[in-house]
């Protein structure tokens, strides 16, 4: 019941998503102060569906629902709550579900914190943003749905991907997410200068905390990253006869090859 609560959120993001991405775009161009104000509430809506639906797969998870597929694929009774909860971002379907829930964050940051920018520039910067994340539920909706149900339910799970049960996935995914998605925000900002048709200095001077913010936020994620890539592929030496298995693992068949033959 909880996975169908879950997929039902994500419809009505999207039905706020949509509401974000035209009625505010519409107002700016109509000049409606009142339908520009729903930018804001359906952002604040959205980011609430979104949580809830992201909190659902994280219950999945942790209560190794397998009857949900996602869930089957990546977890196993005996994987400790911590990968259970991070192998909700360790696959396809989860990842694209937390880079709805981070974008719809950077929106209600910037709902929150851009009420000293011209109303008419805000309201189409809040559009755009809605309207990426209505393409981004619509493609997890149609194509990449996390709470797909899996019948009959496996007994135990096909486990979360050795290379990904170290403590890095936890930190290093959401916040090299984090860093991408808020590259969206200087997007919406150049888009709304744009339909406004001012490309001054102006809408560069509004977006740079954004930027910066973003930045930060990748340059810790990439940092993470290769620190977390350098402990794992640096396990290579004491593996022995695995690594083969590893290195096949990391890079790929073919692109493992050279490696595992150089043994």
């Amino acid at each position: 019941m909880i996975p169908e609560i879950g997929h039902f959120a994500l419809i009505l993001a999207l039905s706020l998503a949509l509401c974000q991405g035209i009625i505010p775009l519409v107002g700016a161009h109509r000049n409606d102060a009142a339908m520009m104000a729903v930018g804001r509430t359906a952002a604040n809506g959205q980011l609430f569906f979104v949580a809830f639906a992201f909190g659902c797969l994280v219950w999945a998870f942790v209560q190794s629902d397998f009857s949900v597929l996602y869930v089957a694929n990546h977890s196993q009774l005996a994987l400790p709550t911590i990968y259970k909860v991070s192998a909700v971002w360790g696959a396809h379907e989860g990842s694209l579900l937390m880079w709805i829930l981070i974008l719809a964050i950077w929106t209600v940051a910037v709902s929150y914190f851009s009420h000293n920018l011209p109303a008419v520039f805000s309201a189409r910067v809040i559009g755009v943003l809605g309207l990426l994340s209505t393409g981004f539920l619509l493609f997890t909706l149609l194509t990449s749905n996390p709470f797909e149900r899996l019948t009959p339910a496996p007994a135990d799970g096909a486990d979360l991907n050795p290379l990904l049960q170290d403590p890095g996935l936890a930190i290093h995914p959401p916040m090299l997410y984090t860093g991408y998605v808020g590259f969206s925000v200087a997007f919406a900002f150049a888009i709304a200068a744009m339909i406004s048709g001012n490309l001054d200095r102006s809408w560069a001077k509004w977006t740079r905390p954004w930027t910066t913010v973003a930045w930060l936020f990748l340059t810790v994620g990439i940092a993470l990253g290769s620190w977390w890539a350098y402990y794992e592929l640096g396990r290579l030496v004491v593996l022995g006869s695995g690594r083969e298995r590893l290195v096949h693992a990391v890079a790929g068949r073919h692109g493992a090859d050279p490696f595992a033959r150089g043994r």
